[in-house]
């Protein structure tokens, strides 16, 4: 069955959608929770709470690219999971080590101009990552918006870890230069 299909199932209020959704997606889905939650169980819950929303947001929403709606469902809810589990109780792991990378990239005293701003920020990001070579995208994008690990995108692009590291060290300096050269306060 095809995305449109599927978003057509939703859209009709037919239950066979979150099915279909599953059948295609649900791997890609349990990957992204798994990445960030690293707990098969509340990896399964995010899943289900994704399709939910989804659910919920078709109609009025039409989705032009269901893998990405559902992935971006599941990464959000995966976060949001992780944050209140962190709240309580204070511990270590991936998404800590992520989110530490990105530190110099989030302002502590996030004002009103820049939340507003928010939106030209995203397009910088994205404008940077479309110059980039398409195998230093797929590393970045793997690292910071799937939570792999500097282990797994070696193993998945077969670098070693250092040239991960470096390279993602990299990134993230030519990224501050770009953001900082168009006027952002990082």
């Amino acid at each position: 069955m095809n995305d449109n299909e599927i978003v057509q199932l939703f859209w009709d209020r037919n239950q066979q959608a979150i099915a279909a959704a599953s059948q295609k997606y649900g791997g890609y889905c349990a990957s992204i929770a798994k990445n960030i939650l690293k707990n098969q169980q509340d990896a399964e819950e995010c899943v289900n709470d994704a399709y939910l929303n989804a659910w919920n947001a078709i109609p009025p929403h039409r989705p032009a690219v269901l893998s990405a709606f559902l992935g971006k469902l599941t990464r959000n809810l995966a976060f949001n999971t992780y944050r209140r589990q962190c709240a309580e109780k204070r511990g270590g792991g991936e998404i800590a080590l992520v989110l530490e990378e990105l530190s110099d990239f989030i302002s502590a005293d996030d004002s009103v101009e820049q939340a507003m701003n928010r939106k030209t920020l995203v397009k910088e990001i994205n404008a940077f990552l479309d110059k980039l070579p398409r195998a230093k995208r797929d590393i970045f994008v793997c690292r910071y918006y799937y939570a792999d690990s500097v282990a797994a995108i070696a193993r998945r692009f077969g670098l070693t870890q250092n040239n991960v590291s470096v390279t993602l060290n990299r990134i993230r300096s030519q990224l501050k230069k770009h953001l900082t050269e168009r006027g952002f306060t990082l």
